[in-house]
């Protein structure tokens, strides 16, 4: 069964790996990393891991008991008991719930772990995958969201109110 673990230093190879062989898939629905994400991947996973132990942001990998990662789902910007939240998921799981499950599953520690009431994500208008999946995690529409936020594509922003 997946797992949804905090990111750590061990996962790199993973999510690099990840990354890859998602990367087209990705780039149909959200703006591409670029080239340079990845020829700069250590150093970035590394400042991900500073901002992490920063407390500024906590990032999770969901993996497979093969130690394969199937999805990201981050934490960003924490401040004042409230972040912006970020997911992906690996092309070959997407569309089976897991995406849902892992979000209602973040909402859980984003509360219990990290003491947050509120999380927010902000979504491109032609996402309905990415939709569907904050609403069935119950977030709801609060208003439109800066196409600057969205790579120039408009968009909306969802809430969820958390209970510890």
């Amino acid at each position: 069964m997946p797992e949804l673990k905090r990111l750590h230093a061990g996962h790199a190879p993973a999510v690099l790996a990840f990354e890859l062989a998602n990367r087209s898939y990705f780039a149909a629905s959200v703006p591409d990393r670029g080239d340079d994400f990845f020829g700069q991947f250590t150093a970035r996973y590394n400042a991900l891991l500073a901002e992490q132990e920063a407390g500024i942001c906590a990032f999770h990998v969901l993996v497979a008991e093969d130690g394969s990662v199937l999805g990201r789902f981050n934490l960003i910007d924490i401040e004042d008991h409230t972040a912006e939240l970020g997911y992906r998921v690996a092309q070959h799981v997407a569309g089976h719930g897991v995406a849902t499950a892992t979000v209602r599953e973040l909402c859980r520690l984003a509360a219990t772990q990290h003491g947050l009431r509120t999380l927010r994500a902000a979504t491109t208008s032609q996402n309905a995958a990415s939709r569907k999946v904050l609403t069935k995690a119950g977030f709801a529409p609060v208003g439109p969201a800066d196409p600057a936020h969205l790579s120039g594509k408009p968009g909306t922003w969802y809430q969820r109110d958390l209970v510890r």
